[in-house]
């Protein structure tokens, strides 16, 4: 508290003491460096280029944060349900960290404000207030540490915004959702069963593959064939997330053919 007050004295005649401000009011705190923060919410559309040649937006904060959120989240989530499966772990923290609900957190956290990014790219549905919030998170990160970043997550964006109870009951059709994906950039989809086998107390195992244009995109097991589909599902959306270059792939195959 005392050094949050010395800060707020000591900011009184900056000429960014405005942003420092803005950031006060979503971190709980005065960020000690504030060019990191601004770099969070540059998006790539406004990216600019520094001294050392390099073009500045929040793509690298992005894939730091990302990181960080899930294992945080997979850390809160592990604690809170001590009885629960690696499967429902997993799926609940994909609902925690999925765009949509990073989304309606950022938005919530007051980050459109702060974003700087084109007038044409604002108007499109791209998650930008989600790929912001996780390099936001990288931010913080790399400014304050872990404990820090531990607990904005869970105080300032958890607690107030995401009920984890009622989100753990709610079903996510990965496949519906990679389905959607593939429509809407004319992909095509294929799912191959590789093998059916049964485990120790004879119960069918299913392993499915999911294909994108050709190219193999994830790999899932479970107790029927629609499990074992969207698990696969689940890890081919994740690697659309994560691995940027991913989705290019997909596309240039789609080009050849």
């Amino acid at each position: 508290m005392i050094k949050n007050i010395f800060y707020k004295i000591r900011l009184f005649p900056n000429k960014k003491k405005e942003s420092y401000f803005a950031l006060y009011r979503i971190l709980g705190f005065y960020p000690k460096n504030l060019r990191i923060y601004k770099e969070a919410l540059l998006h790539k559309s406004s990216s600019k280029e520094d001294s050392n040649g390099r073009y500045q937006n929040n793509e690298r904060l992005e894939f730091l944060g990302d990181a960080i959120l899930d294992a945080i989240v997979a850390d809160i989530i592990y604690k809170k349900f001590p009885n629960r499966n690696e499967g429902f772990l997993t799926n609940t923290r994909s609902k925690i960290v999925k765009r949509e609900t990073l989304d309606y957190v950022a938005n919530q956290l007051g980050l459109r404000k702060l974003i700087v990014s084109s007038t044409r790219t604002r108007g499109q549905k791209n998650h930008i207030l989600g790929n912001a919030l996780e390099a936001f998170i990288g931010a913080i990160y790399l400014d304050q540490g872990y404990r820090k970043t531990r607990h904005f997550i869970e105080k300032k964006m958890i607690e107030p915004y995401i009920d984890i109870e009622v989100l753990a009951k709610k079903e996510v059709n990965f496949k519906s959702k990679l389905l959607e994906w593939c429509q809407k950039n004319k992909v095509n989809l294929d799912f191959e069963l590789l093998e059916n086998f049964t485990d120790n107390e004879h119960n069918p195992i299913f392993q499915s593959q999911v294909l994108l244009n050709g190219l193999l995109a994830g790999v899932g097991t479970g107790y029927s064939k629609k499990e074992s589909q969207q698990q696969a599902s689940q890890m081919a959306l994740r690697k659309i997330k994560v691995e940027k270059s991913f989705p290019d792939e997909i596309f240039a195959v789609d080009l050849q053919g």
